[in-house]
């Protein structure tokens, strides 16, 4: 559930207002341009990484950085340095959720994860979801069976993310 300083619900209107500012809204112009170069330096890596780390200069901890961060080292399968952006997708996704920083203790409850419509949701769960694929990727299966397996009373029941533990299975094995 988003929350106001005072503690209060945000009314829909203002949680769209944060949605928007969250995933590319309130970007600075300076650093919108270096995300667009990035994109299309993205064959020359030294470049390309130099305008991603110039826009998080300009917007530090600003959704759309790091999530072109993210996507740059997944892609370009610098899978530690993704990991290290997706803890950080993470804890800013809780805290714009108005969520607890230990992902083990959000209820399916505590957002409106049932809404395909909310944004700030949406970039939660898929946060965790990246985070969990790359610890698998990178070995660490017992952190990831862990975090698959608390979504077995997951957030999104419906699972319109895609993501359900028995689908792939949290050792890859599509058991």
């Amino acid at each position: 559930m988003n929350l106001d300083v005072a503690g209060d619900p945000l009314s829909g209107r203002e949680g769209t207002l944060i949605a928007h500012t969250l995933l590319g809204d309130g970007l600075p112009r300076e650093a919108e341009d270096h995300l667009w170069q990035a994109g299309l330096s993205y064959h020359l890596d030294k470049i390309a990484e130099k305008h991603l780390h110039e826009a998080q200069a300009l917007a530090p901890g600003h959704a759309a950085v790091l999530i072109g961060l993210y996507r740059f080292y997944f892609y370009k399968n610098r899978l530690s340095e993704a990991l290290e952006v997706a803890k950080l997708c993470i804890s800013k996704a809780a805290r714009e959720n108005g969520l607890s920083d230990d992902w083990r203790r959000v209820s399916a409850t505590d957002a409106a994860f049932d809404c395909y419509d909310s944004s700030l949701s949406r970039f939660y769960l898929s946060s965790l979801k990246a985070y969990a694929y790359l610890q698998m990727r990178l070995g660490e299966l017992g952190r990831t069976r862990g975090r698959q397996q608390a979504r077995g009373a997951r957030p999104d029941r419906q699972d319109r993310r895609q993501g359900a533990p028995g689908r792939a299975g949290a050792d890859g094995t599509g058991r």
